[in-house]
């Protein structure tokens, strides 16, 4: 699993090294070598606990396994966020966290929060008691720099970009919150990150958004995919209108002021609105609410997005935070007219803070030494480990399956994949490096031929036990991507981020891997430099049936991660109803 050759550990006391710590939920490390992302893990992937919350011990440990670089090694850790909260990261805890601000309980906190004293007081608590806790790691504390959330938001999306050093790049970050904020307006040029605006977390869409998602019943920073799937479903009715209504009038966005939003008077803060909920959504129908949030957000940040481009003349437009998670909006961005060109860092959630705080942090010492800025920006973002066959061979043999399965090693296990594709069969595929953040792009993946609708239900009932209304999405060759989609502009999409609409003349080809109401796909556009062995694959898929796109899906069991590990892959192979396992290069078949 070693990735650092003998030449570049000899030139170790050479290098910079940053190790970026995120600590909320979906925690994550990162490792930034001299401004180049080495490798970065979401710690669920290890602990095996879906969006698993607090200082990512097992991350940093497997990140330092991966590259052989010790702790002592690191210059500076780089933190998300001033203080962090350890508390409420269990689903059942969480659950009860949301039903709490409905009550007289939280009803006090949020009073008590309205003191300054009080909430820099508590805060200050949580910082101390953050440092104390990761310093245990034997990191010393003069090493220890917390970055605030929404900048290290902002460093993400401006330095993962890259693209424009020597041109104002109009950066936005909007989430649920984090240090107070909720959204923030930025201007990178040169390296530099300068902020114009920010609203304040009273104000958040993004936490609107997951409140809305528990009052349907759905789990809360977690779930808010499912209401935005569903959305569509509802069409564009008179009652849709009427609760769309009901959420733009929540807010105000003045001429006078066009670079934030806020409140409508005597709207509760979001992150307590869930009483105010229930009185107005009271009776309305499921699907009716879903599409009348949906569409709020789109119309709010299109709205925002517009104004800040008008007031600052930036057409080139970099995005981060968990909000831009939510394809239809980013769709809805990039068809903008005014938008010349877009960048939406991969998987923009807070576990990619860990990224931003490493690359702000190490940016402000190049600024500080007089060096300039030599941040790589982001290609393929397979940044776990890899497992060779002779690991992997070990696993197969230590693993007692509850059936019969036969094992064969290929010697081109690519051209086999596609051939029992093209038959129609399901495979689950495990190799190289694992892929960082919530999509899976081809390394972790359960594998389908995307022109049999039936393989839906398949998959479901077999593995995935997704919502009927959620619709799976392709990987497309990057050669076929206008086969497929409507591509307003010439904006490569690598990272399943955003969303286009689908050539209705061959939709037949690809109906499994599209949205079955809007026809809307969120595809990964596969290149041959950012993963040769899977872009292989779709070639010889395409020899055999003339289509370069396939069903791509995480390769996961419901509620859990995605599988690291080659014992990860084994267990939900045997575990679920899977036929067909590649694994590296061994290919395992259920006997029936």
């Amino acid at each position: 699993m070693k990735r650092e050759t003998t030449v570049e550990k000899k030139k170790e006391n050479k290098n910079f090294l940053v190790l970026g710590i995120h600590d909320g939920h979906n925690a994550a490390a990162a490792l930034l070598k001299n401004g180049k992302i080495i490798t970065a893990i979401q710690e669920e992937r290890i602990s095996r606990v879906k969006n698993q919350w607090g200082i990512p011990y097992n991350a940093i440990q497997e990140i330092l396994k991966i590259t052989g670089i010790k702790l002592s090694d690191i210059d500076f850790v780089a933190l998300n966020g001033f203080y962090m909260s350890y508390d409420h990261w269990e689903k059942r805890a969480l659950i009860e966290n949301y039903k709490e601000r409905t009550s007289l309980k939280g009803k006090i906190k949020r009073i008590l929060k309205q003191f300054k004293l009080i909430n820099k007081t508590y805060h200050r608590f949580l910082q101390q008691k953050r440092l104390s806790l990761i310093s245990e790691l034997g990191i010393p504390i003069n090493k220890i720099i917390p970055v605030e959330h929404h900048l290290a938001h902002t460093a993400a999306a401006y330095y993962g970009w890259g693209k424009y050093r020597d041109k104002e790049v109009l950066i936005i970050t909007c989430d649920g919150g984090g240090d107070g904020l909720c959204a923030t307006v930025n201007i990178g040029y040169q390296g530099n990150i300068k902020r114009i605006a920010q609203i304040f977390w009273e104000d958040s869409l993004g936490s609107l958004y997951s409140n809305v998602t528990f009052f349907l019943g759905m789990m809360p920073l977690e779930h808010e995919y499912k209401v935005m799937g569903l959305a569509p479903y509802a069409g564009n009715s008179k009652d849709v209108e009427r609760v769309y209504r009901k959420f733009l009038n929540m807010f105000v966005i003045s001429n006078k002021d066009p670079l934030r939003w806020r409140r409508a008077k005597g709207i509760p803060p979001m992150p307590y609105i869930l009483n105010f909920l229930k009185k107005e959504l009271e009776f309305e129908r499921f699907d009716w609410i879903a599409a009348g949030i949906q569409k709020c957000i789109e119309t709010i940040l299109t709205t925002w997005i517009r104004n800040c481009i008008q007031e600052t003349g930036i057409r080139r437009i970099a995005l981060s935070g968990g909000v831009f998670m939510n394809v239809k909006v980013n769709k809805a961005i990039m068809e903008l007219p005014e938008v010349e060109d877009l960048f939406i860092f991969p998987s923009c959630g807070d576990e990619t803070n860990a990224i931003g705080a490493a690359y702000w942090v190490y940016a402000q010492e190049k600024i500080k030494s007089g060096s300039s800025i030599n941040i790589e920006p982001i290609g393929p973002i397979y940044w776990g480990g890899t497992f060779e066959d002779d690991e992997i061979e070990e696993a197969i043999k230590n693993y007692h399956f509850s059936s019969k399965v036969s094992v064969s090693f290929e010697d081109n296990i690519e051209r086999k994949i596609a051939k029992l594709l093209a038959k129609g069969e399901i495979v689950a595929r495990a190799k190289g490096e694992m892929e960082f953040g919530a999509r899976a792009l081809g390394n972790r993946s359960i594998l389908a031929n995307p022109s049999n609708p039936k393989i839906i239900r398949v998959i479901n009932e077999m593995i995935k036990c997704r919502d009927f209304w959620m619709p799976f999405a392709p990987s497309i060759l990057d050669t076929r991507v206008k086969d497929y989609l409507k591509k307003p502009k010439e904006i490569p999409a690598p990272y399943m981020i955003l969303a286009f609409d689908s050539k209705l003349e061959k939709f037949e080809k690809f109906s499994a891997a599209a949205h079955p109401y809007d026809y809307t796909i969120r595809p990964q556009e596969v290149f041959e430099e950012y993963n040769s062995d899977y872009y292989k694959l779709l070639k010889y898929f395409e020899e055999l049936t003339g289509e370069g796109i396939i069903l791509n899906t995480s390769f996961n069991l419901h509620g859990y991660p995605i599988v690291y590990t080659p014992e990860d892959a084994l267990q939900v192979f045997d575990q679920s109803g899977l036929r067909y396992l590649a694994l590296g290069n061994f290919l395992l078949q259920k006997v029936k």
